[in-house]
């Protein structure tokens, strides 16, 4: 006999497909109690996920556990080979991505005639060798260098730069990379691919600094160097962007740049004291965030103004 659990979700694991939890005893009306009682969340057709679990998640962390729902689900349905490819490749490798869906991209040699993949799943077809292929978390995707050719071609200019510095970052093989791109002719987004790779930087540090850097460029302000060591009475300290010569230093202060690493007050400490050293030793900041970089405008002249300052000094 069947036991109705309305209650209680099993003690052990987050991420169940139907037929796991109808043999653990959880009957589709037990489903449904859950899902409106806000316990589970369907995450895909057929896969459930603990919903206090899902709830503390970051955004990144959901869009790869939604590619994990995937896999789980499709253990014992697919029928043919396929890779995790372009953006969710890139999100099992925590590569940055900046506006970019949800939707989960395959990779496959041939699409099979009879096999659905659902509504949130783009197939590609491009053909892939053994070298494309590498295993993440137990997962089969594309390599690094292919994740992150695959991704220029399919984004737009800026989003592609940000897949590309990080991924340089990370220890992307440039020549490969350029090999990629020689190869590809006449492909659509090869372009795009081959203006960021030729513009990428692995010195930037976030995706925020990455934007930063191509709107400098875009606005045709003079070009500063990237993540310069400094030093002041208080230390050595980098600083994100910097006019040396001018002693202008451009920051950004991106939510991470606080939250991530160390406990706030300490971090916000920290760099109060640094700055109050460098301000001392007779730097000017110009701090930006997330908004300012579309407000190019008033980027542009918050930023000269600072220059100018110092150029008339």
């Amino acid at each position: 006999m069947t036991t109705l659990h309305t209650s209680v979700l099993p003690a052990t694991g987050n991420l169940w497909r139907t037929e796991e939890l109808l043999e653990l005893g959880y009957g589709p009306r037990a489903l449904r109690l859950h899902l409106e009682a806000g316990t589970l969340v369907r995450l895909r057709y057929g896969c459930y996920f603990r919903a206090s679990v899902w709830r503390a998640l970051s955004p990144e962390a959901r869009s790869r556990q939604r590619i994990y729902a995937h896999d789980h689900g499709t253990r014992t349905t697919s029928a043919g080979r396929f890779l995790y490819s372009h953006t969710s490749a890139a999100r099992l490798r925590r590569l940055q991505l900046w506006g970019v869906g949800d939707e989960i991209h395959i990779l496959q040699k041939g699409r099979p005639s009879n096999e659905s993949h659902g509504k949130d799943v783009r197939c590609h077809t491009r053909p892939f060798t053994d070298r494309d292929v590498t295993a993440i978390n137990g997962l089969h995707a594309t390599s690094l260098e292919r994740t992150v050719a695959d991704c220029a071609m399919m984004l737009n200019y800026r989003q592609a730069l940000i897949v590309t510095d990080h991924a340089l970052r990370l220890g992307a093989d440039p020549m490969t990379l350029q090999a990629m791109a020689d190869a590809l002719d006449g492909r659509r987004g090869i372009r795009t691919f081959r203006r960021a790779l030729a513009t990428a930087d692995p010195r930037s540090e976030s995706a925020g600094e990455t934007l930063t850097r191509e709107l400098l460029f875009r606005l045709r302000i003079r070009p500063p160097d990237l993540q310069v060591e400094v030093s002041s009475r208080a230390g050595r300290h980098r600083l994100d962007f910097a006019w040396k010569k001018d002693k202008v230093a451009l920051e950004f202060d991106g939510k991470s740049k606080y939250f991530d690493y160390s406990p706030t007050p300490e971090v916000l400490f920290e760099e109060r004291r640094r700055e109050k050293a460098l301000t001392e030793a007779g730097w000017v900041f110009v701090r930006i965030e997330w908004r300012d970089l579309f407000q190019e405008r008033e980027f542009k002249e918050r930023v000269l103004r600072a220059l100018n300052s110092r150029s008339r000094g």
